[in-house]
């Protein structure tokens, strides 16, 4: 007991100690970070005019509007830059357009819990209602690189017609009036012209390559909407603008063109999405039994006539052979590179291009909501994609998605040697970007991919960028100028935009 005794009272001895001690500890400080100031290297932001087409005017969600723009890359590099910036901002946050009371443009999409839907609402914005004041924002939705330099396309009496843009017709100093022009009436002293070409490949992408590719026809007056533009028409609009813009003495950013068919317009329809049971599957096969075989008589015929080889012929029957399984199947396309059997020999009429889609071919965004619907309302069997053939509008084929590659490959190689040959010139690598994105990149604590609604840097329409996606655009490009022209947005205080403080979505009551 005495030991017990002698520990509890040098514990209560130490109780009373405690008492007469301070035990709270001084708060830790965090260590003062050193303010970094902006160093612009005496670039001259005082006219800053942005170039371009849809990413340039902030277009998202498959429209322009107000919150949009203001969410726009040069609106966001004007902001860095510290000088005003004048943009054509539209009436609302509804989007669309009017001409003459006729709504031209839909409103922008939302996301109603399941997928992206219009918003159920009508534009205000009235083409014929030009917006006054002189501009900064040059970003011209649905411009192609040669539009940029045509005369007449902001003509009012050209929008009906289809042979001008509604969104610079709101915006263009005359009828008459080029897009170059008005961009050099404003003085640039510095400039960005960006995703220039993007369209070229767009439109034909967009309409599953139903254009044509005009790789050797210089006269783009004559192109339809969907074709690729020549490299060389390409080539000529895209260095004459740079030379012009630099020909007072300003420095501006140029961008490369991505690959257009990473983005999630042309990635996230599969190509086997019809599930089907046991049943259906061999009803389809039955159906489809008599196709299989003159595809194989139509092929032994002609190697028989040697007017092709066994293995071509082999290799065609292998491609082009139809049949289901119980499960998730593939959709049956028409693909005009295959050979046309009826324009060889009348004897194999209804033997038409058909076949099976493959992990290698691309649905555009808008197959998603006709796949798998009936083109008979009473015939089972004639569901689009499995017992009607899908037309090529709907599918962008390997071969269809080289002659792309093809163009945007010369288009870039253009945009880079424009870039090294001229120092008043700094490069940024967009398709670098886009294909980092296509796996993940890092902005701030964000990762951001290219997948549609969840992967918050494209939106909505599968093909624009989202707020966040424009404020990573920004933050590249003046990386992009610290490298060129020796300025430290990407160190100083305050310098890069913020991911959190943008968006990847709006919400329906946003109006």
């Amino acid at each position: 007991m005495k030991n017990y005794t002698y520990i509890s009272l040098f514990l209560l001895s130490l109780g009373f100690i405690s008492c007469d001690v301070n035990n709270e500890l001084d708060e830790i400080q965090p260590e003062p970070v050193a303010e970094v100031a902006l160093n612009t290297n005496g670039l001259d932001f005082s006219s800053y005019v942005s170039v371009g087409a849809s990413f340039t005017a902030g277009f998202t969600d498959n429209a322009l509007f107000i919150a949009a723009q203001e969410n726009s890359f040069p609106n966001i590099l004007a902001n860095k830059f510290g000088t005003s910036f004048a943009q054509p901002l539209m009436n609302d946050n509804i989007g669309g357009l009017l001409f003459a009371g006729n709504v031209i443009q839909g409103p922008r999409l939302f996301f109603n819990g399941a997928a992206p839907a219009g918003l159920p609402a009508s534009p205000t914005t009235e083409v014929t209602t030009p917006v006054s004041g002189s501009m900064n924002n040059y970003g011209i939705p649905g411009a192609k690189s040669f539009h940029l330099v045509t005369p007449g396309y902001g003509s009012l009496q050209g929008v009906p017609l289809g042979l001008a843009n509604p969104y610079f017709a709101r915006m263009a100093s005359s009828p008459s009036a080029t897009v170059l022009g008005d961009v050099m009436a404003q003085s640039p002293t510095f400039f960005t012209l960006s995703e220039v070409g993007g369209n070229d490949v767009l439109g034909y992408a967009l309409s599953g390559g139903v254009g044509v590719d005009q790789t050797d026809n210089l006269d783009p007056s004559t192109y339809g909407g969907a074709d690729i533009t020549s490299p060389i028409v390409f080539g000529q609009v895209f260095t004459t603008m740079v030379s012009t813009l630099t020909s007072g003495g300003a420095k501006g950013v140029v961008a490369t063109v991505p690959y257009i068919t990473n983005l999630a317009h042309f990635t996230t329809v599969p190509h086997n999405p019809i599930p089907l049971d046991g049943a259906k599957a061999a009803a389809l096969n039955s159906a489809y039994t008599p196709y299989n075989l003159g595809i194989q008589q139509a092929f032994g015929a002609l190697v028989q006539l040697q007017l092709m080889s066994q293995e071509d012929a082999a290799a065609e029957i292998a491609k082009r052979t139809i049949s289901f399984a119980a499960g998730q199947n593939a959709v049956v396309i028409i693909d005009e590179d295959l050979t046309n059997l009826e324009a060889i020999n009348p004897a194999f009429t209804g033997l038409k291009q058909f076949r099976q889609a493959t992990a290698e071919d691309l649905f555009v965004l808008p197959s998603s909501s006709f796949i798998g619907t009936l083109a008979d309302p009473n015939n089972p069997l004639s569901v689009r994609g499995v017992g009607v053939a899908l037309e090529d509008k709907w599918v962008i084929t390997p071969e269809e998605q080289l002659a792309i590659k093809t163009a945007t490959d010369a288009y870039n190689k253009i945009i880079e040697a424009t870039a090294a040959s001229n120092p008043n010139v700094a490069l940024v690598d967009l398709k670098s970007v886009l294909e980092e994105a296509s796996t993940g990149i890092m902005f701030d604590d964000y990762m951001l991919n290219t997948s549609l609604v969840t992967g918050g840097l494209i939106s909505l329409d599968g093909v624009h960028l989202t707020a966040r996606g424009y404020a990573l655009m920004a933050n590249e490009i003046m990386a992009a100028m610290d490298a060129d022209f020796g300025t430290n947005f990407t160190s100083a205080t305050g310098g890069l935009a913020v991911a959190g403080d943008y968006p990847t979505n709006y919400s329906p009551t946003l109006r």
